[in-house]
């Protein structure tokens, strides 16, 4: 039975789980795979009604689309489905990659997806980040020819400036942008993103809602994390900086204590408070932690609580960007 109520991704989009879920950890950045546990997840998350899944083609690369796709099996109708697509895998070292908003680009790599997912059609396809080579009308041109064939449904932008998204719904009409945003990253909100999903009819989506992980109170040692995870590499997760946000996750800690919920209910709480339109995708690769966040649903906060946790998590008070230098470089173009 769903537990879940719904929200429209803008007033003309289409209707999913309050909560979807993030699942590139399953395969890709967060340490060792567990497939057992992964599908485990991916089932009871639709049991609890999460039925808005979340990946992408370069997690892993293509592990976590294949892994997708065996679940899909018999379950097809239940789920709504994002992908994206523009990391392009070095075919000698997949750790390296290039990016591509190319029109031949876009019509092979939904291709590829569609045949890893083992589906005929994409619900929500997504230009993971703007290529600044390549015109956005040209790649969102290519991406409207998808939905006119009927291999994808709604398109999407991931980490787009709220110029590029202006550009891009002019060409077709844009479903939803992902950014990331929570307590911990406020961006959206000084870029004018969030303000031109709101004006446009966007829903937004936001991943890493927990400040991968952070602001749960899991995280306590940066030493504790796999020696793969890609958080080590991030400004936040190095030195002072940790030390630092540590004693922001550990308020949030405090203020949900008091609250009778968990520190990820009430940093997802927050998120869902920033307006109907917005459906963040908190990421995991276990049970225990989606049943966790699902709980989020039911956590009212008051204006005093919200006034409080805005004042704790101004932007100055967050120690250490959220990606490596090249990896900004990428965002908001």
């Amino acid at each position: 039975m769903s537990t879940l109520p719904t929200r429209r991704l803008g007033p003309a989009g289409p209707a999913v789980s309050a909560l979807g879920l993030g699942c590139m950890g399953m395969s890709f950045a967060y340490g060792a795979a567990d497939e057992t546990e992964s599908l485990a997840t991916l089932e009871r998350a639709l049991e609890l009604g999460v039925g808005f899944l979340d990946t992408a083609d370069i997690y892993g690369p293509h592990a976590n689309e294949e892994l997708l796709g065996r679940f899909l099996q018999g379950r097809r109708e239940r789920v709504f489905l994002a992908t994206k697509f523009g990391f392009v895998p070095d075919p000698v070292d997949p750790n390296l990659r290039t990016l591509s908003g190319r029109p031949e680009y876009v019509r092979s790599a939904v291709e590829g997806s569609l045949k890893r997912l083992r589906t005929d059609r994409i619900d929500l396809y997504y230009q993971h980040r703007v290529d600044p080579t390549v015109p956005i009308e040209d790649t969102v041109g290519a991406m409207a020819e998808l939905v006119a064939q009927g291999k994808v449904r709604y398109l999407g932008l991931s980490e787009p400036s709220a110029q590029t998204l202006e550009r891009a719904q002019a060409v077709h009409p844009i479903a939803a942008v992902q950014s990331e945003y929570s307590l911990w990253t406020r961006d959206p909100e000084r870029n004018g993103v969030l303000e031109a999903c709101a004006r446009l009819g966007i829903g937004f989506v936001p991943y890493s809602p927990l400040g991968r992980g952070f602001l749960t109170g899991a995280i306590t040692d940066a030493g504790a994390l796999a020696r793969d995870d890609f958080r080590l590499s991030t400004p936040r997760f190095q030195g002072e900086n940790f030390d630092r946000n540590l004693a922001l996750a550990r308020q949030v800690q405090a203020l949900a204590a008091a609250k009778g919920c968990t520190p990820a209910q009430l940093a997802l709480a927050w998120v869902l408070a920033q307006g109907e339109h917005i459906v963040p995708i908190p990421g995991t690769k276990r049970r225990k932690y989606l049943e966790d966040n699902v709980g989020a649903v039911n956590v009212s906060l008051s204006p005093a609580e919200l006034a409080q946790l805005d004042a704790w998590f101004r932007p100055e008070a967050i120690a250490g960007a959220r990606y490596t230098e090249a990896g900004m470089a990428l965002i908001g173009r």
